[in-house]
């Protein structure tokens, strides 16, 4: 069996022996109706939910703030940006816009990604601005959060007569789904607001998992900032194993959301398959840009992994690690002593990115997890514990000699895709 897994910005195969498969775990997902991507996308803002369309919300709106997502999410904004701000100037055609990237506590984006991700034009004409999640004096404080932390939110964002966020709805490995009020926090929040939602505790959290919304603390905390930003409309998109767009939902912050989340829930559930060895993928780029971001893609796998069996992770990481404190955290310690001193770790005392290296912790005590990567050295990819591999020949030969030779294999193309039912 030849299947093509999503890495970087192409796709690396892997060959299988078919007496070895136990399944492969996939969900096709196609536009309905033969519609294009902008079709979709105006068909969406003609029918908003729960709310007015945003034409007519924009109207006597003087600073408009519409929240965009980053490098790292594969929101295709060169396509949605431009409508969404057609909209906004049919109500209000001499608005002042403000384009604020919810970079969340990721860097913020060059201008070359800005031209990559939103195209010239809105570059020439927009005003863009990356937000800084450790800036002083840029947030206000909104209130506090049902975790208990204050509600630090970017001023620009705050002040604005009209705020606005686009995104793309997919599976999150702890808030549940992607999109939606995910804009405001951790986007556009302060790194003491995001840490404290991200904290050991609400990570560690039986409902902070994938699909789940109702009774997650970390989305509790996400929709409640929201609605103390003011959040008026969302324009969320769904998109296939290609990166298009096959539906679009938009409207009032929750209920556009959850039709999403809905939408979405119905068409990537599937049951695990049971293997020693799992092949998973961050599903390329851009989620597979750094190994930060390399806990989603691995959610999957670890539904479907028997005790004591290997995971093979591919992600390219062209852009290394990702963060600092997840790089240097990694270093620290085994995976044991990590995960017994992030647990130890006080909600307000929560160190950027230690939710990542929580989840990485956890996964290698129990799992042997070998890293399939071009973009870091061996010595790196060792010293985190993990198995380097510089291809899936070499990561599957090596998941053979640690389970023996009758070992079967899961495949999951792209890990960020599937919601395996637990």
């Amino acid at each position: 069996m030849h299947i093509a897994l999503p890495y970087d910005k192409g796709r690396i195969e892997l060959e299988v022996a078919d007496d070895r498969v136990a399944g492969v775990l996939t969900v096709p997902r196609h536009a309905a109706g033969g519609r294009s991507e902008a079709e979709i996308v105006r068909a969406a803002h003609r029918a908003p939910l729960g709310s007015k369309p945003l034409s007519e919300l924009a109207v006597g709106k003087k600073r408009v703030v519409v929240i965009t997502s980053d490098h790292t999410r594969a929101v295709p904004s060169a396509l949605t940006l431009p409508i969404l701000l057609e909209e906004i100037r049919k109500g209000s055609p001499d608005a002042e816009i403000t384009v604020l990237v919810a970079t969340g506590l990721h860097r913020g984006m060059t201008p070359e990604e800005m031209e990559s991700k939103f195209g010239k034009d809105v570059c020439a004409r927009e005003r863009i601005v990356n937000h800084d999640a450790y800036g002083t004096g840029l947030f206000v404080d909104l209130g506090v959060l049902p975790s208990g932390s204050k509600c630090e939110i970017n001023r620009m964002a705050v002040e604005a007569d009209l705020l606005v966020a686009e995104g793309f709805i997919e599976p999150h490995f702890f808030a549940g789904f992607s999109g939606g009020r995910k804009s405001v926090l951790p986007g556009i929040a302060s790194q003491d607001c995001v840490n404290i939602n991200h904290s050991a505790y609400a990570i560690q959290h039986p409902r902070a998992a994938t699909g789940v919304l109702d009774g997650n603390p970390i989305h509790e905390d996400m929709i409640e900032a929201a609605r103390l930003a003011k959040l008026a409309f969302v324009f969320n998109v769904l998109l296939d194993e290609e990166k298009r767009v096959i539906a679009a939902f938009c409207g009032e912050a929750d209920a556009a959301h959850r039709a999403g989340c809905e939408f979405l829930l119905a068409r990537s559930g599937v049951d695990p398959v049971k293997a020693d060895i799992v092949v998973t993928t961050n599903g390329g780029y851009p989620l597979d840009q750094n190994l930060y971001q390399c806990p989603k893609g691995l959610d999957a796998a670890l539904a479907c992994v028997n005790d004591g069996g290997v995971i093979i992770l591919a992600a390219a990481c062209r852009d290394g690690l990702g963060g600092d404190n997840f790089g240097r955290m990694m270093l620290e310690g085994t995976p044991e002593e990590l995960l017994e001193r992030i647990l130890a770790t006080a909600p307000d005392k929560t160190i950027s990115e230690q939710w990542c290296v929580q989840r990485f912790a956890d996964a290698l005590i129990k799992y042997r997890i070998i890293l399939v990567t071009t973009g870091l050295g061996r010595e790196v990819v060792e010293g985190m514990h993990f198995i380097f591999a510089g291809s899936v020949d070499e990561a599957l030969t090596k998941a053979y000699e640690l389970t023996g030779s009758g070992a079967k294999v899961a495949i999951i193309p792209d890990g960020v895709s599937v919601i395996v039912r637990r």
